[in-house]
């Protein structure tokens, strides 16, 4: 099994050099440089056989459960490095073999029905909300902050991207908002906050829920919170927002989603839809990430979304494509994981520690150098009801940062 891991990794053009110490204790180096920086030890056969077969699955459980070791360098170091080679060879043979495969079955595995989509839902979100503390901003935002200046603070970051979202959505006092996919509701908040809108925000988080609705009361806003699937809403709405949201819909549900928002949008609504998405054309989910992170859940390519919308009678009236921005955002969140790891473990275990060390290391790996970006659909139902050009986004923004 050595000659076969050696060999599949041979075939990548590795920076820094790896060393990889197999379980007999036999080493094999792989990749360029004269020292190497990174050393990765495979505990056992059983876990070596794996990572021959579906490394892409194998490697994240075998870091989990401490069946891989990195001893030199850190895990980010290491991940960095192979998703970077994995990205310039691209797959083939075996490789590729299982990436058509998951790309065959993806429409089983993302059958998001409603009462599908609320359990993918609380494997992820229900988790405690003091663990989630660990690592976000204070207003516990937990998607793609927007960097829009050098040297920003993730709490600045994550407000700039509030308000570049409320400025391309042109938001008036008095207008009716949808948040779909409102977690612990700081962006209705936000809204309601800054421009005098009233926010309904849905979840299926019970957990991000209690969190929305105590922050709701505090603040004394007008902001309502709802544990409610989107598809069993009929209520109209001047305004749709829905942030990280869209990754959780499944393929075989992208029309019914955005015939859903058609239907509540009034004549003249606008809506904005930020998803992460993929560069490339459409493909699976990684395995590791749909067994233990987001289960249904699917970065969608822009092809599929701009159908779904076309199909629905929408018309998309801007598109941004975020780029290594949210690289940024994981790398702080990474390294205030890492700065609290203990309390992770504290409230779970180590393994669950490793696994999203693991997670959060192979997501920035993957912003940095996958085909992994951020898009930002704005949406209406005609063709006027927003100025024709872009320079109004930023006088809103600006608006909003003075108003406070």
């Amino acid at each position: 099994m050595h000659s076969l891991i050696a060999r599949m990794l041979s075939r990548l053009a590795i920076e820094p050099r790896i060393d990889v110490v197999f379980p007999d204790g036999t080493l094999q180096s792989v990749g360029q440089g004269a020292a190497p920086r990174l050393r990765m030890r495979i505990v056992d056969s059983p876990t070596e056989l794996k990572l021959a077969l579906n490394p892409e699955l194998a490697l994240g459980e075998a870091v989990m459960d401490g069946r891989v070791v990195v001893e030199q360098g850190s895990l980010y170091d290491l991940l960095d490095a192979l998703v970077a080679a994995m990205h310039r060879a691209r797959p083939k043979g075996w490789g590729k073999v299982l990436e058509g495969l998951r790309t065959a079955v993806r429409r089983f595995h993302q059958h998001n029905t409603p009462a599908l989509a609320r359990r993918n839902v609380a494997h992820h979100y229900d988790l405690k909300s003091d663990f989630f503390r660990l690592f976000l901003d204070p207003d516990m935002q937990y998607s793609c902050a927007y960097f829009a200046e050098p040297g920003m603070t993730l709490a600045q970051a994550q407000l700039a991207k509030k308000r570049h979202i409320m400025g391309k959505l042109d938001l008036q006092p008095g207008q009716r908002v949808l948040d779909i996919g409102c977690g612990w509701g700081g962006m209705a908040l936000s809204i309601a906050g800054e421009t005098g809108a009233s926010v309904t925000g849905i979840t299926l988080s019970e957990e991000q829920l209690a969190i929305a609705r105590q922050r709701g009361a505090e603040a004394g806003l007008p902001v309502e919170f709802r544990l409610q699937d989107y598809r069993h809403l009929n209520e109209p709405f001047d305004r749709i927002v829905s942030v990280g949201m869209f990754e959780h819909v499944g393929v075989g549900f992208y029309r019914d989603y955005f015939r859903k928002i058609r239907e509540l949008l009034s004549d003249d609504g606008v809506a904005l839809v930020l998803t992460i998405g993929r560069s490339s054309p459409p493909g699976a989910t990684n395995p590791f990430i749909a067994k233990y992170i987001f289960p249904g859940g699917y970065i969608p390519a822009m092809s599929e979304v701009a159908a779904a919308v076309e199909q629905e009678g929408l018309v998309i009236t801007d598109v941004e494509v975020l780029r290594l921005h949210y690289a940024e955002t994981l790398k702080i969140w990474r390294e205030n994981f890492l700065a609290r790891r203990d309390e992770a473990v504290a409230m779970y275990d180590e393994r669950f520690a490793r696994m999203w060390e693991f997670y959060l290391a192979a997501c920035e790996a993957s912003f940095r150098h996958d085909d992994l970006v951020v898009f930002q659909f704005q949406l209406a139902k005609k063709l006027d009801g927003l100025p024709i050009t872009r320079g109004y986004i930023a006088e809103r923004e600006g608006e909003l940062g003075k108003a406070l």
